[in-house]
């Protein structure tokens, strides 16, 4: 028997009021399916029929503006949405004027055509309307929506029927041949629809021992359709049940080897294990006996509910939902990603559970609502049951309690409703068990609160928000809202306050969205605001924005309010976790590692991580970033830092907030310190102080220091930070030290700015508190970065008085620094024996202080000194000693300065190939450690040799990337002498070294 031949027209489909039946049907003619083909159809190219034929739809925006409003059949479509399907990513100014004119010829086409359908006008967009029967899709969801409602019952001959009817409406791909591409995913999802449908039909036939009449039919799916192992497995099944099992078993050898051909994959579990079936003849693939139609009455309540006298149907409808919100705005891609999980399957009897979820105020409510509205009408008609399980003050409402509401809802009386929990949520779950209801939780704490809640069966759908993880709820599907993008923001907007106003003040605007991150409760607040005192500039509330301690108490407007809503969240925690998050507001920077809460209550477990996941399962805390490691960073959001900082004195004691920082503080001390020893070899080079240490984990510590250079780099910001707030909190000893440390980030990558930035806040603290070695330590290092930046004369006053301090204290690593740094200023003023005897001291110092490493950066600028006397034989004693001790430290930094001064001496020597050699090699040792400073010199160096080598071309080469370097770090004159240097090579000859 063909298909055509079993398809005959449903009394159910396509039922118009009487007085327009006579003419539907004479201008809408049938189709292949049975059906009466709906004036507007999709399923195949675009077509709309009217009273006199057939209409001309113009191709292109004409043809899209009405594909898109088919689709939404009696529902808005805003103009926005309808610009973005024609234009997608470039609308141009005049869009709206065109969608407008493709409005208006639509309108007048309908007119001339006889159609009972109009196009209306919105606000915010366009509705067409007409009867729910008018378009082929409807027809073909309400069609298979009937026929798996049969097919459950047991009916499973007259669910194929409307199955055969509902494909039988198809003419083609959805919507072939218009040109959007945004359409073009929502009709590739319709074309999936049709082959479910299609496989869902094979399956009911099969089992009614239709089997030899499908096999043509299901050999020219499988040829069309190759890859769908579903309606391959109905063939194999139609073939073994017709004798046929060794083409059944081909079949599946062919399957087999396509994928792992064409995907390199296996065939999937289910397949194979029938190919298993068909090969040892299991009695399980013999048709069963089919099974009889059932009764259509509801299933019987609990023993306890029949005592009680509860019927449960007919049920009353419940309308719960609350209203929708007219200007809603968000991304349309997750709106329809949740709107399709909640009916994804719903033919199937597969229950969805949707989770909507989102930190305070990001509108994860307004979404699942309008979700809710959206689905409401054609895919949940029996219903919507609506809970908020927060109740007033916070309170979590139980499951007993939002069970006895539902119940009430539904129809049953009061005093039919059991005492018990678990007999409540069998009486909700046999009343829901037959009908299309939408079950929306609001705002739910945890998954006990939910999962009595959850139907028994696939008919209903459930969506839920949250503002926690609900991680143990199974079989859901999970959808994190996030803040507006800034065009969806100013969208928002536009929409409370009117469009003139925001294009009056487009940088206000844009300035406001930003100062609250694109939340959209924050939106809405300031929207009101606005909306309540038109004559007030959006500059205005910017500016009473900007002020921190204010704002909270700013973004409050009738019963709308940030702290209310972070107030719900943070009332929701345990009490060490509420001590935490205010802990966590001391802490200042963009994002924190994992180990620094652990610091701020002084806890030493092994993976600190685990302290924070409450406040990330709340969304108080959001993750920026994950390591390898699996280590993260996180980041407090403005307005929970300011609801933290707000509860701290309420929550923590100022002696505790006192110990929290120092011990934050202190953290970051030994990590930088760490730092310091693992790029030295050890506590070289620097003077140590007496401040607190505390000290994260170790593991941690080894995976955070395994670049130590690079993980300064990384956490400048928080450690910049960490400087001003130990000055700020008195913490002198710990801003020198931090200060100081840091010098071997500024120095390795070049940033005077920040090293000159720290000293000059670390002086102050140190200076306030009279901490002596402080100030020297500190006053010292001032010294060095004057050096560094080429300014000789300002270097030295800070290093005389800085080592007259260090001589009064007795601190010999402080004396040998200052010491040596005083030899560069002399060697500036052409002093070189005075700068060999200052540095002959300052080694003698750093043998007694046993900083083996500051020895070996002195015996190297000794060298350079004896080189350029040429006394070669002690450059070179010079040279093998500092170099051995930097080998035997590991510290990579002092080979590459003592191989670039031997390579320098073999340029004194006129041996260039080998000096060539050897800076070659240095550079590839600063480059693998990020040392620009060491790069830019070695760069100059190696013009110098190829200078000499008459090689012009690659010293010039060389010369231009030694400049770049060092502007780059912002050393403008060693960048002036450099290109001095391109002169000259260019102008004339190079005559000597120096």
């Amino acid at each position: 028997m063909s298909s055509a031949a079993r398809l005959r027209e449903p009394d159910q489909v396509w039922r118009l009021p009487q007085k327009q039946g006579v003419r539907m049907a004479a201008w809408a003619g049938y189709d292949g399916s049975g059906v009466a083909a709906a004036p507007f159809r999709v399923l195949g190219p675009l077509e709309m029929s009217g009273e006199l034929g057939t209409v001309y739809v113009a191709p292109g925006r004409q043809e899209i503006v009405l594909g898109a409003l088919v689709l939404e059949l009696n529902r808005l479509v805003e103009t926005t949405y309808l610009e973005h399907v024609i234009w997608a990513h470039d609308p141009p100014k005049t869009a709206r004027t065109q969608v407008q004119i493709c409005v208006s010829r639509l309108r007048k086409a309908l007119a001339e055509g006889g159609f009972d359908a109009t196009i209306e006008t919105r606000a915010r967009g366009y509705i067409l309307r007409a009867p729910e029967d008018a378009t082929d899709v409807g027809n073909f969801r309400r069609l298979v929506t009937q026929a798996h409602v049969l097919a459950r019952d047991g009916l499973k001959a007259p669910a194929v029927d409307l199955l055969r009817s509902a494909i039988g409406l198809w003419r083609g791909r959805c919507l072939a041949g218009v040109p959007s591409e945004v359409l073009a995913g929502t009709a590739a999802q319709l074309d999936e629809s049709r082959l479910d449908a299609v496989e869902t039909c094979m399956r009911l036939e099969l089992e009614l021992d239709r089997h030899e009449h499908l096999v043509g039919e299901l050999q020219q799916l499988v040829a069309n359709h190759p890859l769908r192992e579903r309606l391959r497995g109905h063939l194999m099944v139609a073939l073994y049940r017709s004798g046929r099992q060794a083409e059944a078993l081909d079949i599946y050898h062919q399957g087999r080897v396509m994928l792992t051909e064409e995907l390199g994959l296996d065939p999937g579990r289910e397949l194979r294990d029938l190919a298993q079936a068909i090969l040892t003849d299991d009695a399980d693939l013999a048709l069963a006996e089919p099974a009889e139609p059932h009764s259509l009455a509801s299933t019987p309540l609990s023993e306890a509910a029949q005592k009680r006298g509860a019927d449960p149907g007919p049920c009353a409808t419940a309308r719960q939902l609350p209203a929708d919100i007219g200007d809603f705005v968000a991304d349309d891609t997750i709106v329809s990603a949740v709107c399709d999980a909640v009916t994804e399957g719903q033919e199937k009897g597969q229950l969805n559970v949707v989770l909507v979820l989102g930190g305070p105020g990001v509108g994860k409510s307004t979404l699942a609502r309008h979700v809710a509205h959206r689905l409401a009408t054609e895919y949940f008609p029996d219903g919507q049951l609506y809970c908020e399980l927060r109740g007033p003050g916070g309170q979590p409402v139980g499951p007993a309690q939002a069970l006895g509401r539902f119940l009430l809802a539904l129809g049953v009386p009061g005093q039919a409703i059991p005492d018990a929990l678990d007999e409540r949520a069998e009486m909700y779950r046999s009343l829901l068990a037959d009908r299309r209801i939408l079950v929306l939780l609001d705002d739910a704490v945890s998954e006990s609160q939910v999962m009595p809640l959850l139907p028994g069966t696939g008919s209903s759908g459930v969506l839920v928000t949250s503002r926690g993880q609900l991680t143990a709820l199974p079989g859901t599907r999970r959808f994190d809202v996030e803040p507006l993008s800034p065009e969806q923001a100013v969208k928002l907007l536009r929409q409370i306050i009117g469009e003139r106003r925001v294009e009056r003040e487009p940088e206000a605007a844009r300035a406001l969205i930003r100062l609250v991150g694109g939340l959209p409760l924050a939106l809405r607040i300031i929207g009101a605001r606005l909306a309540a005192r038109p004559h007030r500039s959006l500059t205005s509330l910017w500016h009473r924005l900007e002020n921190e301690h204010r704002r909270l108490d700013e973004l409050a407007y009738g019963e709308l309010s940030i702290r209310a809503s972070l107030s719900l969240s943070y009332h929701g925690l345990a009490a060490p976790d509420r001590r935490l998050l205010c802990l966590i507001s001391l802490a200042e920077g963009t994002e924190m590692p994992s180990w620094l809460g652990a610091a701020l209550v002084d806890d030493h477990t092994a993976d600190p991580a685990d302290l924070l996941e409450p406040l990330i399962d709340m969304r108080l805390l959001d993750i920026t970033a994950m390591n390898e490691g699996g280590e993260f960073r996180c980041v407090l959001s403005q307005f929970v830092r300011a609801f933290a900082h707000e509860r701290l004195p309420a929550e923590i004691s100022a002696a505790e907030r006192a110990g929290a920082t120092r011990r934050m503080v202190g953290g970051w001390m030994a990590l930088v310190e760490r730092a310091h020893k693992e790029i030295y070899g050890g506590a070289y080079n620097i003077v140590t102080g007496r401040a607190e240490r505390w000290y994260p984990p170790e593991e941690h510590v080894r995976r955070c220091l395994r670049d130590p250079l690079g993980w300064l780099e990384s956490e400048q910001t928080n450690l910049l930070n960490a400087v001003e707030l130990a000055a700020r909190s008195g913490l002198d000893e710990l801003c020198w030290e931090l200060a100081t440390t840091l010098v071997m980030l500024y120095e390795a990558r070049g940033y005077p700015e920040l090293w000159e930035r720290t000293h000059r806040i670390a002086l102050t603290a140190v200076q306030e508190a009279g901490n002596e070695r402080g100030q020297a330590a500190i006053l010292g290092s001032f010294g060095t970065v004057h050096l560094y930046r080429g300014e000789p004369e300002a270097a030295g006053p800070y290093l005389s008085t800085a080592l007259e301090i260090f001589e009064r204290i007795g601190e010999l690593s402080g004396q040998a620094l200052c010491l040596r740094d005083l030899a560069r200023v002399e060697r500036h003023h052409g002093g070189d024996d005075r700068a060999l005897a200052l540095y002959e001291r300052a080694e003698r110092n750093l043998v007694r202080a046993q900083d083996v490493i500051g020895r070996a950066y002195v015996l190297g600028e000794m060298a350079h000194i004896t080189m350029q006397q040429r006394d070669f034989a002690r450059t070179r004693s010079y040279l093998d000693e500092a170099l051995g001790i930097c080998r035997s430290a590991g510290f990579d930094r002092g080979q590459a300065l003592a191989l670039r001064r031997l390579g320098q001496m073999l340029m004194y020597q006129h041996r260039y190939e080998a000096a060539e050699r050897t800076l070659l090699e240095v550079l590839a040792m600063v480059r693998a450690s990020g040392d620009l400073v060491g790069e830019g010199y070695v760069l100059h160096d190696l013009g110098q040799v190829n200078a000499h080598l008459g090689r012009v071309e690659r010293a010039v080469q060389y010369y231009s990337q030694s400049a770049r370097v060092r502007e780059r770090i912002l050393d403008h004159s060693g960048a002036t002498a450099v290109r001095a240097d391109i002169v000259a090579i260019l102008g004339s000859p190079m005559t000597s070294v120096g």
